[in-house]
């Protein structure tokens, strides 16, 4: 008795963490996390400034080759325009970042075009987005609900040569969106390299 007493508790205790980590990250049809943070001009930004509107959220690392794929090409700056044309805002976030003014310069010379650029040096936006790579991207609608969470393409490599023939996944979701249209690929396989994740996070 006390052994199968025993197996109910620890089935009841990994139920219980299972259902607050599912709680705790963004999962398409459920509402976005909260996020609050300071962007690299040195305001603060929430989400929930945002609401009515549609919000990209990117993971960006200037060191990652797979970052670096899509902004040396051109790549995640139009994707970026394209989408703030069309009033949507667009949020990157680097976790660890380095110092703001060397993020805000890579980004110039990159030619991004974020609404805004936040820094998460302690991993608690990433960790509450479960986000595991950079570049990894989600999708918020105007109501606050996850509607896309994974890559930002379809061909999972560091190769610029990849781009052309790939599927931009968030043009794809956003065109959906804006048109009223059920989303085709609502989640996918984000790839990249890992979140830098500060010690002990």
């Amino acid at each position: 008795m006390m052994m199968k007493t025993s197996k109910l508790l620890l089935a009841a205790a990994l139920t219980t963490a299972f259902t607050g980590a599912a709680l705790a990250q963004a999962v398409v049809g459920k509402p976005a996390p909260a996020i609050t943070a300071t962007d690299a001009s040195g305001k603060t930004v929430n989400l929930a400034d945002y609401k009515g509107k549609y919000v990209v959220i990117e993971w960006t690392n200037p060191d990652c080759p797979f970052v670096q794929k899509h902004y040396d090409s051109g790549n995640m700056p139009a994707t970026q325009k394209k989408a703030t044309a069309q009033g949507v805002t667009w949020l990157s976030i680097q976790t660890a970042a380095p110092s703001a003014s060397e993020l805000q310069a890579w980004q110039k010379d990159k030619g991004a075009a974020p609404t805004a650029t936040l820094l998460d040096p302690d991993g608690k936006v990433a960790r509450s987005y479960r986000a595991r790579t950079t570049p990894h991207m989600y999708i918020v609608d105007p109501q606050g609900t996850v509607i896309y969470t994974g890559a930002i393409d379809s061909k999972p490599t560091a190769n610029p040569a990849d781009i052309k023939g790939a599927t931009n996944y968030v043009n794809l979701a956003l065109g959906e969106a804006l048109a009223g249209k059920p989303l085709s690929q609502p989640a996918t396989q984000a790839y990249g390299c890992s979140v830098k994740y500060p010690s002990g996070a």
